[in-house]
């Protein structure tokens, strides 16, 4: 055989091939300091069908004058100009579609996720920004809202003519060691004043202006302490006269006045607040939005079919509550009002009364709710109920951000659940549009 081998080196050529592996090794190194001029546009990072682009669609095409108003810079006078809305609008609805409820959490977005980065368009955001944009704006949330649920009736997708309700205890920002009594609630009071006290002697006697600037800090935090202590103690004053067991104990939080222990899902009793939506059955979009400190749904019937009626200007022709939201006056009231109520009938304590059949005290409304659910249609209109309004409550909770309340308070509370809903809508007229 010859000296080379067939289809092989020769041995001379593999001598000298294991010689060189003696040597160094030669390979490339990663080398991260090098510096690189790549040319990029943000409206190249995001696809055309990318759910950021379409609420920006979305947001442009309704009317934000009302979040303009509060706008301090003006043309013709100093300042540097302000962050325009219609960027801190769409932000927050992205955000709340992807379940990003932290303020903190949305400025680092800004500046690390090409989406949020595509929304901003350079222009840089804070949490301050972003915190005080989301509760401070009520008033115009609320008429966001019915902007767009009248876009919604506009194009067909929502019609009323079933309407399902339920609500959902979510948990607030307030610990369980922060309820206390009256008696507590007085040394709070006085422990917050003697903390008031301190601060301004100490903020008189310093002269640097970083540590007045401390000291004033300290003021404010034993202020605000005081005026929770304040709600706190009024808020007990209430529950007092609501309870009718003089004997319970009655406690209200000193981090949130306004929220109240309540008997979760799971079973537990935790600081809650009760949140309350009416979902339109056809169209699967929220059309009622209210917040409540109260425990049970007994007399949310009546507030949320006006809530419905101010935003729509009518009201549903059929109405789905479960057996909590069941209060005979209620049923009366809206049946008067044209609507006809389905909810479950309590069965009677004695086997040989029908619950169906009218009773001797029953109003008009009322007795044409028991004969109406005795029959096999109530029954197969009720099952839209759970298939509508729960459905529409574990969105918003698995995926809108609505597991737990990063705020405090009634007021903010409810700015957070209209963002909420206000997104839910925008999805939903989206999808239709599409």
């Amino acid at each position: 055989m010859s000296e080379h081998d067939l289809f092989g080196e020769s041995p001379s050529q593999r001598k000298s091939s294991s010689s060189n592996r003696e040597g160094r090794v030669r390979v490339q190194r990663a080398e991260r300091r090098q510096v690189e001029f790549r040319p990029s546009c943000l409206d190249d990072a995001l696809p055309e069908e990318h759910r950021a682009r379409v609420l920006w669609d979305a947001v442009e095409e309704l009317d934000l004058s009302r979040f303009y108003e509060d706008v301090a810079a003006r043309e013709g006078s100093a300042g540097r100009p302000a962050i325009d809305p219609q960027i801190l609008v769409s932000l927050w609805l992205y955000a709340t579609s992807e379940g990003v409820g932290s303020a903190r959490e949305l400025a680092r977005l800004c500046e690390t996720h090409d989406a949020y980065r595509w929304l901003c368009g350079g222009v840089s955001v804070n949490h301050h920004t972003l915190s005080d944009f989301r509760v401070n704006k009520g008033q115009a949330l609320d008429e966001l809202m019915t902007q767009v649920l009248g876009l919604l009736m506009h194009d067909g997708i929502v019609r009323l003519r079933r309407v399902a309700q339920d609500g959902m205890k979510v948990r607030a920002n307030a610990g369980a060691a922060s309820f206390r009594r009256q008696r507590s609630l007085k040394e709070c009071f006085r422990q917050a004043r003697e903390q008031i006290r301190q601060a301004r002697k100490q903020l008189d006697s310093e002269g640097g202006s970083a540590t007045k600037r401390m000291s004033a800090a300290r003021l404010k935090v034993a202020q605000d302490r005081m005026n929770r202590v304040k709600k706190a103690m009024r808020r007990v004053e209430e529950l007092r006269q609501i309870k009718t067991n003089e004997k319970e104990e009655v406690r209200a939080s000193t981090t949130d006045p306004e929220c109240l222990v309540m008997r979760m899902a799971d079973g537990g009793y935790r600081p809650a607040y009760n949140l309350q939506f009416a979902t339109d059955v056809e169209g699967r979009s929220i059309v009622g939005v209210q917040v409540t400190n109260k425990g049970n749904d007994q007399s949310q019937m009546e507030p949320m079919l006006a809530e419905i009626g101010r935003r729509t200007e009518q009201l549903p022709k059929e109405y789905l509550v479960d057996g909590g939201f069941v209060k005979l006056e209620s049923i009366e009231k809206a049946a008067a009002c044209g609507v006809k109520v389905f909810s479950p009938i309590q069965e009677a304590r004695r086997k040989d009364i029908d619950a169906t059949k009218p009773k001797k005290n029953d109003g008009p409304g009322v007795a044409a709710w028991r004969q109406r659910m005795g029959t096999a249609r109530a029954q197969e209109i009720y099952k839209d109920r759970a298939a509508t309004a729960e459905r529409t409550n574990a969105d918003l909770k698995t995926w809108r951000g609505l597991d737990s309340l990063p705020v405090r308070g009634i007021g903010k509370v409810l700015c957070v659940v209209l963002w909420s809903a206000i997104t839910f809508n925008l999805m939903r007229w989206a999808e239709y549009a599409t």
